[in-house]
C-alpha cells in the first residue's frame, strides 16, 4: 500500500467554525445502550510472521540488506524530521526501556532494567528503575541516571533552545534523582502520569541530550556512543545505506548477524531490485505480493513464459493476427508489426527472468498496527452538520470495504471496532455501537432531518431525447458528465479548457457505475471557503496511535451518569443520542425515486480527495466503492485524484477535502499519543485554527477531559475505562470512521529468519539472521538470500 496514506505533516488548519456547533452535547452524557466493558476483548491480534527460530537454529554471522524508506536525514527520534528509518536504527543501537508483545502490551526489557515500578502513590508519583548492572555504553560508561536527566531536560519544554518535535509526559516530570546506588534512577512526577513506560525510550547518551548544540546537531548525521546490540558503523548518501554492526560491548545475547545494512528503497522500485537480488527483506505492496506468489506457483516450463505477465491475455487467433501481419505483403505495417512483437518478446523475456528470480522469495504477512480510516472535514459545509457525517458513517458497509482489501490477501477481515485500540490489546473493545450499524433508510433520515431531501435539490431543465439517448446521462453547468451521482472531472483547469466537447464525449464513453474520478481539480486552499493561517505545534510521537479502547457507558468525568433521555429504538440498536434520526424524519420508501439530494437549491456534494500514485490503487478502489455506497443515500461525491507528494500536505493537513482516506499508526499509550488526534481545535491568537493533529476539525470538550483524566489516572483498568469512554464519543462525533486493520506484506529471502511481517512486536535485532543449512540427501537446495546474505547464502529453507 501506497505510503501516502500514513500522516507525515505536522499542522494546524484555517479558521474556527461555528462554536456552536463543536459544543453541541459536549457534555451531554447519553447512556450507551448494548455496551460492555468487556465487549470485544476475546477479539485477537492476527499472528505476526517472521519465521520465529531458536537462536541455536541460526547461522552466527551473516549481512542483511533491508529495504527502508529513507537514509535517516536524523538519528535523533525526538526532532520532526525523524522517520520510520530513524525509529529502527534507534531500536536497533538505542536502550528501549520497554517494548511491545504480539499483542501491543508494553514490556518490560531486561536487557536494560531488574526492575521497573511506581512506589509511591501520594503525594506524588514516584517511579523507581533499577538498571541492569551490566548496561553500558559504547565508549564503557554505565547507563545511569545523568542519561535521565540530561533527556528529561532536553524533551521538558521548559528551554526552547532544544529543537524539539515533542515533550509528551517529560513536562511532567519534577526531578529525577539517583536512588541508593548508581544503578537505581528515581523519578518524581508533578502529577500523575499512567503512560510513564512510554518514556525514556528510546535513551540517548548524556553526550546528545545535554546541550542544546548536542541535541540539535551532535546526532542528525552520526551517533557515536549507543548502547544496542548493533552500533552505527557507517552513512552512504550517495548510495542510500546505513550500515549497523555488532556492537562489541554489547552484554546481551550476541547479534547473529555480522552486519546489517539498511538500504533506501523508494515502494514503487522495490519489485526491480528484488529481481536483481540487491536486498535480502523489503516490505512490499500488493501488487509486487502477487508477483511472488505468481512466481512461486507458476514457474513456468523450460523455454516457455509463464501464463501471466505482457502478451498473456493474447488470444491464438491474436497471435495468428499479429504473425501473418507481420509476414504480410504490405511492408509497412509488417514493419511495424515486426517492432511491436519485438518489443512484446523483450518485454516478456524481462518479465520471465523476474519471475525467475522472484521465486527465491516468499511474502510473509499480517495485519500492521495501524487502520485506514474515512476522514470528514468538519471545519465547514455540510459535513460540518454532525447529522451529515453520522449519515456518510451509517451508509458504510465496513465489512464489505475491508474485505475489498484484505479479502485477496488471506487476511482477517474485520473492521475495527475502536479508534484507540486494535484487536488483541487489553483495552480493545467495539464500541461503533454508539454510532450504529449500517443502515441505509437511517442514513436518509438522517440527512431528512439536516434539511436535505430530493425537493431541495436544483432543478435541471433537460430537453427531452428520442429512443435510447433519453437515458445516458447528464451534465451540469461545467459540462462535466454525472456518473450516478459521482462527477467525472479533466486532470487540470488547462485540459478542461481544451475543447469541453472533446472532454464530454470521452466521458459519456466511460460507464456509468465507474463513479470515482476527478483528476487534478487544481484548486487552491485559498479558494475554499474559511481560508486562514496554518500553524505547528509539537505531534504526538512518531511510533505513534495503536489503539487502546475498550467498550464502556459514557459517564461524567466525576463518574456519574448523566443519561440523556432517548428512544427506544436507540436504546434496542445500541447508538448514541444524535445516531438516529428524531421521529417524523422517516426516510423516502424509494431511496433512490427522488434522485440527488439538496438544500435550498443547493445539491449536497462533498469533494472526495484520493492519491493519484502507482501504489494507491487499493486506496482509490476503497474510494470507488464508497462513492457508490453514498450514491445509494443520495450523496454526490467528486472524486479528485493528486500527486502522493502533495497528498497529504496540501490536502489532509491543509484542511483541503471534505472526505478522504489516510491511516493512523497504532500506540500503546493512547491517553498520551492519541489524545492530539482528537483534540477539539482552537482558535488562535490570529484567527486561524490549532488543529494539533486533529485534520477532521471534530472535537469535543469532554473528549478532550476524558483524555486527560485518563492520563493521570495510576489505576490500569480505571484508565482503560477512560479511554474506553472517550473512544465511544468519537465514534458518536462521526469525524473518522476505522474502516480497516492495514496489511503488512513483507518479502523475504527464504533463510531469513526472526524478521518480518512484526505486527505489533518490536523486533529483536540480535535474534534476525540466517537459518542453519539443514542438508538432505540427494537435495541441491536453491538459491534463495542472495550472495552477500551470509554463510552458504545459497541454501533455502526447506
Amino acid at each position: 500500500m501506497s505510503l501516502v496514506d500514513a500522516p507525515r505533516g505536522r499542522t494546524c488548519s484555517r479558521t474556527l467554525r461555528s462554536v456552536a456547533l463543536l459544543a453541541s452535547g459536549v457534555l451531554a452524557l447519553p447512556v450507551l445502550a448494548g455496551c460492555s466493558h468487556d465487549n470485544g476483548s476475546d477479539a485477537k491480534a492476527t499472528a505476526q510472521d517472521i519465521a520465529a527460530t531458536p537462536r541455536d537454529m541460526v547461522t552466527d554471522g551473516g549481512t542483511l540488506r533491508w529495504a527502508v524508506d529513507t537514509t535517516p536525514a536524523t538519528f535523533n527520534a525526538f526532532q520532526a524530521d525523524a522517520d520510520a528509518t530513524t525509529g529502527r536504527i534507534a531500536g536497533a543501537v538505542l536502550p528501549s526501556l520497554f517494548t511491545l508483545d504480539g499483542q501491543g502490551r508494553p514490556l518490560r526489557n531486561p536487557d536494560y532494567l531488574e526492575s521497573a515500578k511506581i512506589v509511591e502513590r501520594e503525594p506524588q508519583q514516584v517511579v523507581l528503575y533499577k538498571l541492569n548492572q551490566q548496561a553500558v555504553w559504547s565508549d564503557g560508561r554505565e547507563i545511569g541516571a545523568p542519561d535521565f536527566v540530561a533527556q528529561w531536560r532536553a524533551l521538558s519544554g521548559k528551554d526552547s533552545s532544544y529543537w524539539t518535535a515533542r515533550n509528551a509526559g517529560y513536562e511532567r516530570i519534577e526531578k529525577i534523582e539517583r536512588g541508593t546506588h548508581d544503578l537505581e534512577v528515581k523519578v518524581t512526577f508533578t502529577k500523575p502520569y499512567a503512560d510513564w513506560q512510554s518514556l525514556f525510550t528510546p535513551l540517548y547518551p548524556k553526550e546528545v541530550t545535554g546541550t542544546p548544540s548536542t541535541f540539535n546537531d551532535g546526532a542528525r548525521g552520526k551517533l557515536p556512543t549507543t548502547a544496542g546490540p548493533f552500533r552505527v558503523s557507517a552513512v552512504d548518501r550517495k548510495a542510500g545505506t546505513t550500515t549497523l554492526v555488532r556492537n562489541p560491548r554489547w552484554w546481551g545475547a550476541r547479534a547473529k548477524l555480522e552486519q546489517l545494512v539498511l538500504t533506501a528503497v523508494p515502494r514503487g522500485q522495490r519489485l526491480t531490485v528484488l529481481a536483481e537480488g540487491k536486498v535480502d527483506l523489503a516490505e512490499i505492496d500488493r501488487s509486487t505480493a502477487e508477483r511472488i506468489s505468481l512466481a512461486r506457483q507458476d514457474p513456468g516450463t523450460a523455454g516457455q513464459s509463464p501464463a501471466h505477465g505482457p502478451g498473456s491475455d493474447m488470444t491464438p487467433a491474436d497471435a495468428l493476427a499479429s504473425w501473418a501481419q507481420a509476414n504480410g505483403s504490405d511492408r509497412k505495417k509488417a514493419r511495424a508489426a515486426q517492432l511491436v512483437r519485438a518489443e512484446l518478446a523483450e518485454a516478456r523475456t524481462a518479465y520471465s527472468e523476474e519471475q525467475k528470480a522472484l521465486r527465491g522469495f516468499v511474502v510473509r504477512k499480517s495485519l500492521e498496527p495501524a487502520y485506514t480510516q474515512l476522514a470528514m472535514n468538519g471545519e465547514s459545509g455540510p459535513l460540518a452538520d454532525e447529522r451529515v457525517r453520522r449519515a456518510v458513517a451509517r451508509a458504510l458497509d465496513r465489512k464489505e470495504l475491508a474485505k475489498l482489501v484484505l479479502g485477496p490477501l488471506g487476511l482477517p477481515a474485520e473492521p475495527p471496532g475502536s479508534h484507540l485500540a486494535l484487536a488483541g490489546q487489553r483495552a480493545y473493545a467495539d464500541n461503533s455501537g454508539a454510532l450504529g450499524q449500517q443502515s441505509t433508510q437511517e442514513a436518509q433520515a438522517l440527512l431528512a432531518d439536516a434539511g436535505w431531501t430530493p425537493l431541495g435539490a436544483p432543478k435541471k431543465h433537460v430537453p427531452a431525447k428520442a429512443g435510447g439517448e433519453a437515458g445516458a446521462g447528464t451534465k451540469d453547468e461545467s459540462g462535466m458528465k454525472e456518473t450516478g451521482r459521482t462527477t467525472e472531472k479533466g486532470s487540470s483547469d488547462k485540459n478542461n479548457k481544451k475543447g469541453s466537447s472533446d472532454r464530454n464525449k470521452r466521458a459519456s464513453d466511460r460507464a456509468s457505475d465507474e463513479g470515482m474520478y476527478i483528476v487534478g481539480d487544481d484548486k487552491p486552499a485559498s479558494l475554499r471557503s474559511g481560508s486562514g493561517g496554518t500553524h505547528v505545534v509539537a505531534p504526538a510521537p512518531a511510533e505513534a496511535f495503536e489503539s487502546l479502547a475498550v467498550q464502556s457507558r459514557a459517564t461524567s468525568p466525576d463518574g456519574s451518569s448523566a443519561t440523556v433521555p432517548g428512544t427506544r429504538a436507540q436504546e434496542q440498536q445500541g447508538g448514541m443520542a444524535g445516531a438516529y434520526a428524531p421521529p417524523g424524519s422517516a426516510a423516502p420508501s424509494h431511496p433512490t425515486a427522488g434522485g440527488p439530494l439538496g438544500r435550498n437549491g443547493k445539491p449536497l456534494s462533498l469533494r472526495f480527495v484520493l492519491p493519484s500514485g502507482p501504489g494507491s490503487e487499493p486506496m482509490r478502489a476503497v474510494g470507488n466503492k464508497i462513492a457508490q455506497m453514498l450514491d445509494r443515500i443520495g450523496v454526490h461525491t467528486e472524486i479528485t485524484k493528486v500527486a502522493d507528494e502533495s497528498y497529504f500536505k496540501d490536502h489532509i493537513a491543509a484542511g483541503d477535502y471534505d472526505l478522504a482516506l489516510y491511516s493512523w499508526p497504532a500506540t500503546a499509550y493512547p491517553a498520551t499519543d492519541a489524545r492530539p488526534i482528537y483534540a477539539k481545535p482552537r482558535p488562535a491568537s490570529d484567527g486561524s485554527l490549532l488543529v494539533e493533529q486533529n485534520y477532521t476539525r471534530v472535537g469535543t470538550d469532554y473528549i478532550d477531559q476524558l483524555f486527560d483524566l485518563a492520563a493521570g489516572e495510576l489505576d490500569e483498568e480505571d484508565a482503560r475505562d477512560l479511554v474506553r469512554k472517550a473512544d465511544a464519543r468519537i465514534w458518536a462525533a462521526a469525524g473518522s470512521i476505522p474502516l480497516y486493520q492495514r496489511p503488512e506484506l513483507v518479502a523475504v529471502a527464504p533463510r531469513v529468519v526472526n524478521a518480518g511481517a512484526f505486527g505489533f512486536a518490536t523486533p529483536r535485532y540480535q535474534d534476525i539472521g540466517f537459518k542453519k543449512a539443514q542438508p538432505k540427501a540427494g537435495a541441491q537446495a536453491s538459491a534463495g538470500a542472495g550472495p552477500n546474505a551470509g554463510p552458504n547464502p545459497g541454501a533455502d529453507e526447506k
